[in-house]
């Protein structure tokens, strides 16, 4: 996510006890100090334009498969309220860095007795987390507006938060920076400490009635331990946050650039700084479907303007990216949450940066390119933009007139004509790699091949990232 990570309860969520009673969190948490802003080839079919870089080896390749969108402006087609109709559930999805993930040697007690539970309740997920929406709203009808008219997409959500959760369950960094961030970002739906108990009750009591073929009291014990922590860290995040930021902005639209029928570029001016790093996301909510919050990438590196731009690709059935297309004018406001995301640029290196955007994608590789510019380096970056079409590289004049202003940055349009998106291909016939940096922005199964094309050419785990592909399936644009 965005920042180091804090100490919070027993900074884990096996092992300890830290309990305090029935999902009873501390009244006045007190948060930690320091916390800062960190984080044969099939090629035929392939076009790649623009400048050629030196010493251009020949061809190599293999197949690879992706299409393209932005990575943490989330992608391709998907049903209607799969947009991010992120309400105030403590369990709202959030991106953890993928490539930072790291196994366990030997699972704890605590989270074998979670996995296995998950691993129980997965075939009915969907009764389990209507029935856990159920009994919150029957038992604490206050907390119903909190969450947005539609909970479709919500309930899916909710199972990909607890398998996020058990995943991680024995990796404390990467489980605390993640729950971090989703405290950070629960602020803006108005959670408040008091609602974790309630939310923590009705879980245990879906997770028991549906899983009670491997329910106990050990595994009862196990939640309540797990759960207990996963809402302090949240808690504790929130009050440090709630120290140095509001829990929103609002924004007024100052312009409105149709760049096609269906991808604009919007330009908002926020009511007061807001913070953020190059290659960062942000939540977004229109004022035509409140509660319904849409993750979008900043196009730009930090302005002196203090203005904000976003690229927005409308999708069939998509309530907010259809609204930011088709309804924004300039004069409409806007909400933003938090910024968020680790996608940013390490400046204490001078590796080079190996960019990889399809389609919407590309927007927080431009704010890469920018970040690079504005701290004077001259370190070489490299850059693949995909796209179907040539009427789908919306944003190649701007990205071209970079490269002319910079002689450290390349190019390179590849357009497929003859499928689904094939951009990590491309990369093969260039390098190599290996001292590179490599960014991806874009859809899942772009992503998903750019990652494995990234590694067969030499680059490390360490030096790969992206948004979670789990989450920009969730976001579902």
């Amino acid at each position: 996510m965005d920042a180091p990570t804090t100490t919070s309860a027993d900074n884990a969520t096996s092992g300890g006890n830290g309990v305090g009673g029935w999902f009873t969190p501390r009244k006045q948490p007190t948060p930690t100090g320091g916390e800062q802003e960190t984080e044969g080839s099939r090629l035929a079919g392939l076009r790649p334009v623009g400048r050629p870089a030196e010493g251009e080896p020949a061809s190599g390749g293999g197949p690879a498969a992706g299409e393209s969108a932005g990575a943490q402006e989330r992608i391709p087609d998907a049903p209607a309220p799969a947009e991010d109709p992120a309400p105030g559930s403590i369990f709202q999805q959030e991106r953890i860095p993928a490539q930072r993930s790291t196994s366990a040697p030997q699972a704890s007690p605590d989270a074998v007795l979670i996995r296995r539970t998950m691993a129980e309740i997965n075939p009915v997920a969907d009764k389990v987390t209507s029935y856990f929406y159920a009994m919150l709203f029957v038992r604490h009808p206050d907390l119903r507006p909190l969450f947005p008219p539609a909970m479709d997409a919500q309930r899916d959500r909710l199972l990909k938060a607890l398998l996020t959760a058990a995943e991680h369950i024995d990796n404390t960094p990467v489980l605390v920076e993640y729950l971090q961030g989703l405290g950070r970002g629960h602020r803006k739906y108005g959670t408040q400490p008091e609602h974790y108990p309630a939310v923590g009750e009705c879980l245990i009591g879906a997770l028991s009635r549906f899983g009670e073929a491997v329910w106990d009291d050990e595994t009862e014990a196990a939640w309540v331990r797990a759960y207990t922590t996963i809402s302090q860290v949240m808690i504790d995040a929130a009050a440090a946050d709630e120290l140095r930021a509001p829990p929103w902005w609002m924004a007024e639209v100052v312009s409105h650039d149709l760049r096609t029928p269906d991808i604009a570029v919007v330009t908002v001016r926020p009511d007061q700084p807001y913070p953020f790093l190059a290659g960062q996301y942000t939540s977004l909510e229109t004022p035509w479907w409140p509660r319904i919050w849409r993750h979008y990438s900043f196009a730009s590196a930090p302005r002196s303007d203090g203005l904000l731009s976003f690229h927005v690709k409308a999708i069939p059935a998509g309530w907010v990216s259809n609204a930011l297309v088709h309804r924004a004018r300039p004069g409409d406001v806007v909400r933003l949450g938090p910024p968020t995301g680790s996608m940013t640029v390490d400046h204490t290196t001078d590796s080079g940066l190996l960019c990889l955007g399809g389609g919407t994608g590309i927007a927080p590789i431009k704010a890469l390119i920018e970040d690079v510019a504005e701290h004077g380096e001259r370190r070489p970056v490299e850059v693949f933009y995909g796209a179907r079409t040539d009427h789908d590289l919306y944003d190649i004049d701007t990205l071209l007139r970079l490269s002319q202003s910079h002689s450290w940055l390349e190019i390179r349009a590849v357009v497929d004509r003859n499928g689904p998106l094939q951009l990590p291909d491309a990369v093969r016939e260039y390098g190599p790699w290996n001292e590179y940096d490599a960014y991806l922005a874009g859809p899942p199964g772009m992503i998903r091949s750019g990652v494995n094309t990234l590694r067969d050419v030499g680059i490390p785990w360490n030096r790969i990232r992206h948004d979670s592909v789990e989450e920009l399936v969730a976001a579902g644009d």
